[in-house]
């Protein structure tokens, strides 16, 4: 596989890319459930992208009710290589102000009612997490958001909570006082799916608020955050163009390509003829195929 086509889910705020050339939206099925919508296909220059609106053109998804098992098999389906997440994050970091763009590097995962792996019973897999992103495509993503005139911080740990309510002050303070950065509601089971479809994915956590710990200022308001929502929104399509332009034309190989070599534990003769069949798209060399 020599090309690339990159997957992008958009967070809230970000519900389709303008630039897109040949642009067409295509309904897609997932024998995982339902995605959270039709994929945006197109090219910017000679890259092939494929958009997804993580919670759904027009917001009609609440983080705990997006299918993310289908929203990553239906990206898989279509042929990404990569995928770029983009997200609205609280700051947990002083330093980390509104409007600036965190390139995740770690995550801490707090969710507690969502489908967290394509694996189970009949076919059972463990794979390595210890770094969940693509270190190759997150600097690639990074440089392309300083480009678009993004502040950008190159690492930091993201706290992914249930929602859909914004944390207590208590929970604010704890997170912060474990080393988190940012908190949203959407990064996990995103990252872990996205490792076991073998996609390198890389998290832009945009920040609209200072979350709730810094007792001087007033709790979160959801319309402080949708007008810093529109502002990140602009600059992260700028973004997604520059890393078209950015992007070498040859899309070298990624040892997260065969994240799951090694990890499927379940003996040949014991897996679930049912769960193989579902796993198609995700992992074919599993039935036989190649990539």
């Amino acid at each position: 596989m020599d090309g690339w086509t990159i997957g992008v889910i958009g967070g809230s705020g970000l519900y389709a890319i303008d630039a897109l050339d040949e642009a067409e939206w295509i309904p897609v099925q997932s024998p995982w459930g339902v995605p959270s919508d039709s994929l945006l296909i197109g090219r910017i220059g000679g890259v092939r992208f494929v958009f997804l609106p993580r919670h759904g053109r027009g917001h009609r998804l609440a983080p705990g009710e997006i299918d993310y098992r289908a929203n990553l098999d239906v990206l898989k389906r279509a042929g990404c290589t990569d995928v770029v997440a983009v997200c609205a994050v609280g700051s947990l970091n002083e330093s980390l102000s509104p409007g600036t763009f965190v390139v995740a590097d770690q995550f801490v995962d707090r969710t507690v009612a969502r489908a967290g792996s394509f694996f189970g019973s009949g076919l059972v897999a463990h794979v390595s997490l210890a770094d969940p992103v693509c270190g190759r495509l997150s600097a690639l993503v990074a440089d392309a958001a300083e480009s678009a005139g993004a502040t950008v911080a190159r690492g930091g740990t993201y706290l992914a909570i249930e929602g859909p309510q914004f944390s207590t002050r208590a929970e604010s303070r704890l997170y912060r006082g474990l080393g988190c950065d940012v908190i949203g509601m959407t990064g996990m089971p995103e990252a872990r799916l996205s490792r076991e479809a073998e996609l390198p994915y890389a998290l832009v956590a945009m920040v609209t608020d200072y979350d709730c710990w810094r007792e001087s200022e007033d709790a979160v308001e959801l319309q402080a955050i949708l007008a810093q929502l529109e502002h990140n929104a602009e600059t992260a399509r700028r973004m997604i163009v520059a890393l078209a332009h950015a992007l070498p034309a040859r899309r070298p190989a990624s040892p997260i390509d065969r994240a799951l070599d090694g990890a499927i534990i379940t003996a040949p003769e014991a897996r679930d003829p049912a769960r193989l069949a579902m796993l198609d798209a995700i992992c074919p060399r599993l039935l036989g195929g190649s990539r």
